[in-house]
């Protein structure tokens, strides 16, 4: 099978869209797709197939979520980012196949933004929103927060 890169999505997703532009462009999908493995608790790299014997890699942030970071400087919001990192992997162990819909550009290049679902029609960004392991996220200026420590 072929094999696109990040950039050929992007141009095949959002054409000549620069930034804003081609962030606030959809792709409404569904676009199966084969999670390759969990980055931290809110990006998984995918294989997306999106036409017939067409593979392409790309990282997917899930839409809606921010997760801790992994390599913050505070020690709690490290460990949060671990628990919601596991989280995620745990929710894709034995997951064939999962959807992404509502696909669009990020502002990180090589990424994508989307709604993803697993096979059982679960979406994970609101199981670990539930679950107190990640904050909800509109795409906007993070509010900064004190280390409990």
């Amino acid at each position: 099978m072929n094999k696109i890169s990040n950039i050929a999505i992007y141009f095949l997703l959002f054409g000549s869209a620069t930034g804003s532009e081609a962030a606030s462009r959809l792709v409404h999908g569904p676009v199966n797709a084969e999670v390759v493995r969990v980055i931290d608790g809110d990006t998984v790299l995918v294989e997306a197939m999106p036409w017939p014997d067409q593979r392409i890699s790309t990282y997917v942030r899930l839409r809606g979520i921010d997760a801790p970071e992994l390599k913050s400087k505070c020690a709690a919001f490290r460990e949060n980012a671990r628990q919601a990192q596991e989280q995620l992997r745990a929710m894709m162990a034995g997951q064939r196949r999962v959807s992404l819909t509502d696909i669009s550009g990020d502002k990180y290049f090589g990424r994508v933004v989307a709604d993803l679902s697993l096979e059982d029609g679960r979406r994970p960004a609101v199981l670990l929103l539930e679950e107190g392991l990640v904050e909800p996220y509109q795409g906007k200026t993070k509010p900064k927060r004190p280390c409990p420590d």
